[in-house]
């Protein structure tokens, strides 16, 4: 079986993930890397979650996009309740959290003087004098910029909000043990916390619906994980420094798909499969969008295709490459019966032929310019960034931009994005690259009611599918 439609149908058995509810949060949770947030931020965290719903959660905040040269570190102490199962996204828990006590402990002077002069213009009353003008750097002094006993909040100059905490949600599974002499597997948890605002000044008020890149438990992680145990040794006053990494050259061609079921804040469930053709610079993609957090309800399929351009490295992520992406066709498979109706009810010339979707059939709306109903227009320019790594086990990986939070697209340059969704793995090179993957079948399964249900065989997804808020207007 062709590896790329191997990883796609291993996503579609959910990987034997289990997620309980109400998450246990117990125990420390690490960074696997180095992150990356909008703006662009780069840095690592290290969560402690105590039995007593008390925390101690640690972020350091780098200059670079490797996190070897720390700028400063937050300590943040509070307290968390955890809640009902959210309404809004399917399989997280809400949570309420309240902080005590928010210190920053500044690495460098420039790192000092960058944010005084932050908190000094942009804070209240109160954080005016935050750190008087004269006042040297001192390594390993901890200033606090929140505390809830004096009430003193200097923090939103820093875009720190610690609304990730609001959504929750905790994954395990068996990670098959590599080495031949070893038989069996070993439990890996990840937990997954509320997404963060691509837009700056969106974030300090913002509630997560999607998530951010999970930390994994610090005892039960993937192996090897280099960073998980600097990450997990590391305090406020000795930032983890990550080992060196030899930058790649973007090599994008070749078959691209998800590694796991993929959330979209307004709540979307994904799985994406790309190809790229690096001798003509042609792409198509797949998206397989599901219902639920484990992708084993399919909703509708996009196939889309067109061009993209020339890379440039990125001046303002650095590590990234801009691309532009021109979206030229498109299909759409409905393949629920709640897609059908709404596609069905559409506007007459907005979305393929009018009222002729079926649950399984896949159309081309290349002819009506897309599809309203989904958001999709064409011809369309996404303006990208992307970059390519090598994780652990030297297989690599494609990041492709963040999403903007509010469902829109990045049609023009200034809204490129300055961060990364979840990384697709590579599962064809280029010389492997086969257009015949990329049919769609089904087979049909007789499901409790005697309804002839469809289920996709497992194939993949898209670029620049920001679905709205389905509205019926």
């Amino acid at each position: 079986e062709p590896p790329c439609r191997q990883q796609l149908r291993h996503l579609q058995d959910s990987a034997g993930i289990a997620a309980r509810l109400p998450p246990r949060l117990e125990g420390r949770w690490v960074s696997t890397g180095c992150e990356v947030r909008p703006g662009p931020e780069f840095l690592t965290r290290s969560y402690l979650f105590y039995t007593n719903r008390l925390f101690k959660a640690l972020q350091f905040y780098y200059w670079d996009p490797s996190c070897r040269d720390p700028s400063y570190s937050l300590v943040i102490k509070g307290k968390l309740r955890l809640r009902q199962a959210s309404w809004i996204t399917r399989g997280a828990t809400e949570a309420d959290y309240h902080l005590h006590k928010v210190g920053i402990v500044f690495h460098s002077p420039r790192a000092m003087r960058e944010v005084a002069s932050r908190i000094n213009q942009t804070s209240g009353e109160g954080c005016r004098g935050f750190l008087p003008p004269g006042r040297s750097w001192a390594p390993g002094a901890l200033y606090e910029v929140l505390s809830a006993k004096t009430e003193r909040d200097c923090t939103a100059a820093l875009g720190f909000a610690m609304h990730e905490l609001s959504l929750v949600r905790v994954e395990r599974h068996f990670q098959p043990l590599l080495q031949p002499q070893q038989s069996g597997s070993r439990l890996v948890e990840e937990l997954y916390l509320g997404d963060i605002h691509t837009d700056w000044g969106e974030r300090l008020h913002y509630r997560p619906t999607g998530y951010q890149r999970p930390l994994q438990s610090a005892l039960h992680h993937v192996h090897p994980c280099p960073a998980c145990g600097i990450v997990s040794r590391a305090d406020e006053h000795h930032p983890p420094i990550l080992p060196a990494r030899a930058a790649l050259p973007m090599q994008l061609s070749g078959s691209w798909v998800s590694t796991h079921c993929e959330v979209r804040p307004a709540v979307l469930f994904l799985t994406r499969y790309f190809t790229f053709h690096g001798n003509n610079h042609t792409w198509e993609g797949h998206y397989y969008h599901y219902s639920d957090p484990l992708c084993r309800q399919p909703t509708f399929t996009i196939y889309a295709s067109g061009h993209y351009s020339q890379g440039i490295p990125s001046s303002k992520v650095r590590g990234g490459t801009e691309l532009a992406f021109k979206v030229t066709q498109a299909r759409v498979t409905p393949m629920d019966q709640v897609t059908v109706l709404m596609l069905n009810a559409s506007e007459p010339g907005s979305c393929g032929l009018e009222g002729s979707w079926s649950a399984g059939v896949e159309q081309d709306i290349t002819a009506t310019n897309g599809c309203l109903a989904l958001g999709i227009k064409l011809p369309h320019t996404e303006y990208e960034l992307f970059k390519t790594e090598q994780d652990t086990q030297e297989r690599s990986l494609l990041y492709i931009g963040e999403r903007p939070t509010d469902g829109s697209s990045p049609d023009s340059p200034d809204k490129r994005p300055t961060s990364y969704q979840a990384p697709l793995i590579q599962c064809a090179a280029a010389s492997e690259e086969f257009s015949n993957y990329i049919s769609l079948k089904y087979v049909g399964r007789k499901d409790a009611n005697r309804i002839e249900a469809l289920k996709p065989l497992p194939v993949a997804f898209l670029l620049f599918i920001a679905l709205l808020f389905l509205r019926w207007d």
